[in-house]
C-alpha cells in the first residue's frame, strides 16, 4: 500500500479547511422551547428592565431603614404593620415613619420603603412588630434592572443556547429567537465488509457490523448539524463517486468514512479535489478534505478523533458558533508520551481535577471511547507530559 509522501501539520490543515468554509447566512426564527443547543443569529437586546420594579429579596417587612437604626435585641423598635401582601400583589399603602408592610420574596416594594427586614429579625404581636436589629438602606431589596437593564445586550451572536440562556430570554419577554439554520451533513459509509443488520452467519464469515453512522449522526446533532445518512456504499468506484456527488449537491458538508488511505479499494479520495490528504494527527492520519467533503478513516476511533479535531470546528464555522468547547485544567494521573511530529489525541477520564489516560488503544477499540469523557492533545513539538503535570482537557 502506498504511503503518504508528506503529512500536513495539524494546525495548517485546520486553517486550510476553515478558510475554505463560509458561514451559512440562513436564519430561522423558532420558539424558545425548540432553541436548546441552537446558535444565536444576532445579538439579543432587552426591551425591559428585569426585574421590572424594586422587589423584596426575602420574606419579611418593607420599611424605612432609618426607623431601625436604634433597634437592638435588648431595646427593640416598634413599628405598625399597615398592610400584608403576597408575591404578585401590589400594596396600595405608603410607608410613613413608624410603619411597615409585610410581604413575600418577589413582592413589589411599597412606596416609601427602602429596605426589607427578614421576618426572623422581628417579634410580632397583632399589628405591632418589634424590630430586633437595624437594616441598611437597600438591604434585602432587588432593584429594578438589577438582573438586566433595558437596552442591554444580554446574549451575543454565536452563543450556543443553554437552558439558562433560554430562561433569561423568557424572563425578559421573548417567545421566539433567531438562530442559524442547522447545516445539513451528508454521511456516507463505504466498505464491502460492512453490514447494517446483525447477522451471526455473516459475522462468522468475516463481515463487520457498521457503527460509524450512528456515532457520526449523534456527533453532528451535538454540534449544530442535521445529519443525512446515505447508507453503506460498496467498494465500487462508480457507486462511491455517484454517492459523493449526490451528497455534495444536497448538503452543506459531506463525511465519507473509509477509502481515505491508498489500498486497492480506497476509492473515495479519488473523487474530490483535496486541499490536504494525510495530516500529523494520531489516530486518524489519513484524513483528507476538499470541496466541503471530508474523506475519513473507516475505524470508529479514528473517525471520532477526526470529527473532534476537524469536523466539529467546520460545523462551528458554518453557524458562527462561539465558545462551543468545554475546556478544564487537570493534573495528569500518569505520564503520557508521543513521538515528535505527531499531533496526538489522548483519551482521558476527567474527574475531580484529575485526568486519567485511557490505556486501551487502537483505532477499532470503541470501548476506549466509552471509558473516556474528554481528551488532551500532545502537539507535534512535544514528546509528552509528565505525571502530575497540569494539562488542558477538552470535554466531550
Amino acid at each position: 500500500m502506498r504511503e503518504f509522501k508528506k503529512l500536513t501539520p495539524y494546525r495548517e490543515a485546520l486553517e486550510l479547511m476553515l478558510n475554505d468554509l463560509t458561514e451559512i447566512p440562513d436564519v430561522e426564527e423558532i420558539p424558545l422551547e425548540e432553541a436548546l443547543g441552537r446558535v444565536l443569529a444576532e445579538d439579543v437586546v432587552s426591551s425591559i428592565d428585569s426585574p421590572p420594579f424594586d422587589r423584596s429579596a426575602v420574606d419579611g417587612y418593607a420599611l424605612r431603614a432609618e426607623d431601625t437604626f436604634q433597634a437592638r435585641e435588648y431595646s427593640p423598635v416598634e413599628l405598625k404593620v399597615i398592610d400584608e401582601i403576597v408575591a404578585g400583589e401590589e400594596s396600595k399603602a405608603k410607608i410613613e415613619p413608624g410603619t411597615a408592610v409585610k410581604l413575600m420574596t418577589g413582592s413589589k416594594m411599597p412606596e416609601g420603603a427602602n429596605a426589607v427586614l427578614m421576618q426572623e429579625m422581628v417579634e410580632r404581636e397583632g399589628e405591632i412588630i418589634r424590630v430586633l436589629r437595624p437594616v441598611a438602606p437597600g438591604q434585602n431589596v432587588a432593584f429594578a434592572g438589577e438582573d438586566v437593564k433595558k437596552g442591554q445586550v444580554v446574549l451575543k451572536k454565536g452563543q450556543v443556547l443553554r437552558p439558562q440562556d433560554l430562561s433569561l430570554l423568557k424572563s425578559i419577554g421573548f417567545k421566539t429567537v433567531k438562530v442559524k439554520r442547522k447545516p445539513r451533513v451528508g454521511i456516507i459509509v463505504t466498505g464491502d465488509e460492512l453490514i447494517e443488520k446483525f447477522d451471526e452467519e455473516a459475522l462468522r464469515a468475516g463481515k463487520i457490523l457498521e457503527s460509524n453512522s450512528i456515532m457520526l449522526e449523534g456527533l453532528v446533532k451535538q454540534y449544530f448539524g442535521e445529519p443525512v445518512f446515505y447508507g453503506v456504499v460498496p467498494d465500487d468506484e462508480e457507486t462511491i463517486k455517484a454517492a459523493i456527488e449526490k451528497a455534495k449537491a444536497e448538503n452543506d458538508i459531506v463525511l465519507v468514512t473509509g477509502g481515505s488511505a491508498f489500498g486497492d479499494k480506497d476509492f473515495a479520495h479519488r473523487f474530490v479535489r483535496l486541499l490536504f490528504h494525510g495530516t500529523t494527527i494520531k489516530p486518524g492520519r489519513p484524513i483528507g478534505y476538499g470541496e466541503r467533503v471530508f474523506i475519513m478513516s473507516g475505524y470508529p476511533v479514528a473517525v471520532f478523533v477526526q470529527f473532534y479535531l476537524y469536523v466539529k470546528h467546520a460545523l462551528a464555522k458554518l453557524v458562527g458558533a462561539k465558545n462551543y468547547e468545554i475546556r478544564v485544567y487537570a493534573k495528569l494521573a500518569e505520564r503520557v508520551s508521543s513521538q515528535l511530529g505527531r499531533h496526538e489525541f489522548i483519551k482521558v477520564w476527567y474527574e475531580n481535577g484529575v485526568a486519567r489516560p485511557i490505556k486501551k488503544k487502537g483505532s477499532g477499540i470503541i470501548s476506549s471511547l466509552v471509558k473516556s469523557n474528554g481528551y488532551i492533545v500532545i502537539p507535534e513539538d512535544s514528546e509528552g507530559y509528565l505525571e502530575g503535570e497540569t494539562v488542558e482537557v477538552v470535554l466531550y
